[in-house]
């Protein structure tokens, strides 16, 4: 039997390689945490120059603003005729508006709003930042004395981060309208009921702000793997296509990770 077709070869080459992933993972993170570090300190030209923070604020909020929109109205849609479907049958179709709201509010309003948020912007953030390292555009401002970093990087960072909390309420409002739309409009629920239960039931401390801060956590894991997907991407059009691929799968698996704990700890507090 040759050397390589022994069990206990084999064992230690599985042992091995695992050990070689593993090590490449904790590299990569600690590259990644000390990226972050440089980021936040060189994140003051994109408030003393405010136009940058505000261009990229534009590309990635306001051209998402559509996408979150539609996507939001049929959500809330959908919501109210499942919602309808399920609360008559126990005689509390009135309750229909706190359904809707509670849903995108605490959960859904921040989690999809972020994932189509990581899908149109995130990953055109990645394709735009890897294009400029292969084609020497980054390398060029280090020479000429320009820290890519304060001038490409931080601004499309802060620029995601202020625009995912408002994305988020965008959706969740309207998400909301489209529950109205169906239960109020279509189907016929009371509508003074529908709007005094949400007022009354919907609290800012435990509902509203639970979702502000979810979409702030979600906007920072989104936006930072975005920029670092790009910033370390091999600079060929395979690398650039990996790294945009990276920024969707990573961002959605951070942002259902994140939700899971952010929820477990609001509702222990609660």
């Amino acid at each position: 039997m040759a050397d390589d077709a022994r069990p206990e070869n084999r064992i230690v080459a599985a042992l091995g390689h695992i050990g070689h992933r593993v090590v490449d993972g904790l590299l990569r993170l600690g590259f990644a945490t000390r990226f972050f570090l440089m980021l936040l300190l060189q994140s003051g030209q994109s408030f003393r120059r405010l136009h940058l923070t505000i261009r990229e604020i534009y590309f990635s909020g306001f051209q998402s603003l559509l996408i979150i929109l539609v996507s939001g109205l049929f959500i809330g849609m959908v919501l109210g005729m499942q919602g309808y479907e399920t609360l008559q049958r126990y005689g509390s179709a009135e309750a229909l508006g706190v359904l809707v709201a509670l849903s995108l509010v605490r959960e859904l309003g921040p989690v999809v709003a972020a994932l189509l948020f990581a899908s149109r912007a995130g990953s055109s953030i990645t394709a735009e930042i890897g294009l400029m390292k292969a084609t020497e555009q980054l390398t060029a401002m280090d020479m000429m004395a320009v820290n890519p970093i304060a001038r490409v990087v931080a601004p499309r960072f802060w620029g995601g981060v202020i625009s995912m909390p408002l994305l988020a309420a965008l959706f969740s409002a309207a998400g909301i309208l489209g529950g109205y739309l169906i239960g109020v409009v279509f189907i016929g629920v009371d509508e003074g009921a529908f709007w005094s239960q949400m007022q009354a039931s919907v609290d800012f401390r435990y509902d509203i702000w639970s979702g502000i801060v979810k979409s702030f956590v979600f906007g920072i894991a989104v936006s930072l793997i975005a920029v670092f997907e790009g910033y370390d991407a091999l600079p060929t059009a395979e690398g650039v296509s990996a790294s945009i691929k990276g920024t969707v799968v990573k961002s959605a698996l951070a942002i259902l990770a994140l939700d899971f704990v952010l929820t477990s700890f609001m509702f222990r507090e609660a």
